[in-house]
């Protein structure tokens, strides 16, 4: 069976594995971050390849923003200065003699559940990642949507509220300022929502509260499934996707506001819609950085 190297790429650290068609995860390391990224990328690649000479094909994913079809990194911030702008394809295909796939590393992930996780054997697949942000990826018939610019999925910053509050992509109302960590410990902080030790709570403390019996957390949730469950039916509007799977840190409390979003859903949606929680977690970057290259999926813009 043909075994792949996937490399994902972090703000501060890289985690590589070398995995087969299935998903089956052979080797498994993981490296810090280091600065310049590319040569030092490089170094590492070829010292897995002499290590593990089986490898055929290396796909990578990445923050940012990425020229999927000519592998070029297009957006990055400062986090990892001077990747942007990068030809990862070209220089690595140069340096190793195998092929290479960059993509963005939400689309990777939604790319590990469509093929070998949550959504594997259905055709249109959204997935939505809610952790500090809010990320997506969209899989259709195990192709990864791209765009014209690498930026499709950039589902967080769709416009919720105008005028509403202001993102860190510039904008005003971005949906990641109403689903995602981050607006939940800003609604935590709105009603100035405490612990048990007087401390401002966090937001995986306040699921554990509404269980107990908050009302104050019950409704920053309430508001949270509410808003979730506009952003999901105005994707379908646009997507008409078959199923839409959910994974990231929040969702890892999903247990708590899981059949309340499904409720929250029904009146809105133009068809019948199937949700599904993600199979894989912090692994779900590297095992979709594989699935590039293996033989089943097509990257294209």
């Amino acid at each position: 069976m043909k075994k792949v190297l996937g490399v994902d790429i972090g703000g501060t650290k890289i985690r590589m594995g070398i995995v087969d068609a299935d998903g089956t995860v052979h080797v498994d390391e993981t490296i810090p971050t280091i600065t310049p990224l590319y040569p030092y990328l490089e170094e590492q690649v070829l010292s897995m390849m002499a290590r593990y000479p089986e490898i055929s094909a290396i796909g990578i994913g990445t923050r940012g923003m990425v020229d999927a079809e000519n592998g070029i990194i297009t957006f990055e911030t400062a986090t990892l200065p001077g990747w942007q702008g990068t030809h990862v394809k070209s220089q690595l295909e140069k340096a190793t003699g195998l092929r290479v796939e960059v993509n963005n590393d939400a689309n990777c992930a939604a790319l590990a559940e469509a093929t070998i996780g949550a959504a594997k054997g259905i055709r249109r697949v959204v997935c939505l990642t809610v952790g500090t942000g809010l990320g997506g990826g969209f899989v259709f018939d195990n192709i990864v949507m791209n765009g014209a610019h690498g930026g499709a999925g950039e589902v967080g910053h769709m416009t919720l509220y105008p005028r509403g509050y202001a993102c860190t992509c510039g904008r005003l109302g971005c949906n990641e300022q109403y689903v995602s960590g981050t607006a939940l410990n800003r609604m935590i902080a709105e009603k100035n929502l405490l612990d048990s030790n007087g401390i401002l709570m966090k937001s995986h403390d306040l699921f554990d509260s509404a269980k107990a019996g908050d009302e104050v957390a019950k409704s920053i949730i309430s508001t949270f499934v509410s808003d979730f469950a506009s952003v999901i039916s105005t994707i379908q509007a646009a997507l008409d996707m078959d199923v839409v799977v959910i994974g990231g840190g929040v969702a890892d409390s999903s247990e708590y506001w899981w059949n309340d979003l499904l409720e929250a859903l029904q009146p809105l949606l133009l068809k019948p819609l199937e949700l599904k929680k993600a199979v894989f977690g912090n692994e779900a970057g590297m095992l979709g950085a594989a699935m590039l290259v293996q033989e089943n999926v097509t990257v294209k813009a």
